[in-house]
């Protein structure tokens, strides 16, 4: 979880292979809704993306000091979720409809979400967008600037600020060794893992 990462807190981090693995996770009541991801974390089986991301950011003090800042923080990571949306899909979609969502992310990226950071950034002349003082916002950006890289290796070449922002982040220790290869990040989606996903997943 990228939230434990930035906080240099141990985690282990366990992936369902077969479709047995998640009809049994199914079958034991652990997953509320019946679908994944799930966290256990402080005798609690958490499920909802946004609600693990933000148990996280709370714990971890990555989530403002004060109501206005949280409101900051939500609607800057809301904005990037929207976006990253389309990344997470993409993989997954038929060859035509993946060359357009690839054309898309890219334009949305350079013409809107990436501008409207940049000026943020540079509105307060701080180092990270809300109270100077990381927060989930900064961690969901450079998320989501490592992966529009994959798509397109220079796409934050004309914005300076986010820039400056990825060196930051990528200069904390705990980030420098999980970028490493043989680290926990897991690669880029690739064919072997889209038709695995298929069949888990039975789509």
């Amino acid at each position: 979880m990228a939230q434990r990462i930035y906080s240099n807190q141990k985690y282990e981090e366990e992936f369902i292979h077969t479709n047995e693995d998640l009809e049994k996770l199914r079958s034991d009541g652990i997953l509320m809704f019946q679908q994944v991801p799930l966290m256990e974390i402080d005798g609690m089986e958490l499920v909802q993306t946004r609600a693990i991301l933000n148990y996280l950011s709370s714990k971890y003090n990555l989530y403002g000091k004060d109501l206005k800042e949280r409101a900051l923080i939500d609607m800057y990571s809301e904005g990037l979720a929207d976006l990253n949306e389309i990344f997470i899909n993409y993989p997954f979609n038929p060859p035509g409809v993946k060359d357009t969502n690839i054309a898309l992310m890219k334009e949305k990226a350079k013409n809107r979400y990436f501008p409207a950071f940049e000026k943020v950034l540079k509105s307060h002349g701080q180092d990270y967008l809300v109270g100077n003082k990381l927060s989930k916002a900064d961690v969901h950006l450079v998320e989501v600037i490592y992966n529009m890289e994959e798509l397109e290796p220079n796409i934050i070449a004309s914005f300076p600020l986010l820039q400056a922002l990825k060196t930051q982040i990528n200069d904390m220790p705990t980030v420098k060794k999980f970028l490493q290869p043989g680290s926990q990040r897991q690669p880029p989606v690739d064919e072997k893992n889209i038709q695995k996903t298929r069949k888990i997943f039975k789509f």
